[in-house]
């Protein structure tokens, strides 16, 4: 599952900052700062992040989430009884006029059953599936987890 690094993410690498300036469209939808924090050696599950924006007139929905993996599903976390969980949910919507945003402690997609971390300069293909805007592929770059997140 180790992935080459292609001449934009060489780019992105010597340039710090580009990969998070990249803005993917689908209909209205803007998807941007996609992005996974590296992981340790022996993890098993990683998040994915992003800032998904609607500038239109309509509401629209993040319904599905696939990669390959043995399992990637739309999560959100939330504190219970002082307890940090976490829960698949079905859909997030995407306000008109509005954004979503897929962050740690929050709203994200879960990669599961890793076979190697994720290590920075990664870049992990995802489908993104929203049901008005349709199927979109986002690249996720891996990122350095820094102390703020």
């Amino acid at each position: 599952m180790k992935f080459l690094l292609n001449t934009a993410t060489a780019v992105a690498l010597a340039l710090p900052g580009l990969a998070a300036a990249e803005t993917v469209t689908a209909g209205d939808l803007q998807i941007t700062d996609a992005r996974i924090f590296e992981t340790a050696p022996t993890a098993k599950a990683g998040g994915g992040y992003a800032t998904i924006t609607n500038p239109g007139d309509s509401a629209d929905a993040l319904i599905d989430v696939a990669a390959d993996f043995p399992k990637v599903e739309l999560h959100e976390s939330y504190e219970e009884d002082g307890v940090m969980k976490m829960q698949h949910i079905e859909r997030l919507e995407i306000p008109a006029g509005g954004n979503a945003e897929l962050a740690p402690g929050g709203y994200h997609v879960m990669f599961m059953g890793l076979s190697e971390p994720f290590e920075q300069g990664d870049e992990i293909p995802v489908t993104l599936s929203f049901e008005k805007a349709g199927d979109v592929e986002v690249i996720f770059h891996v990122v350095e987890r820094k102390a703020e997140h």
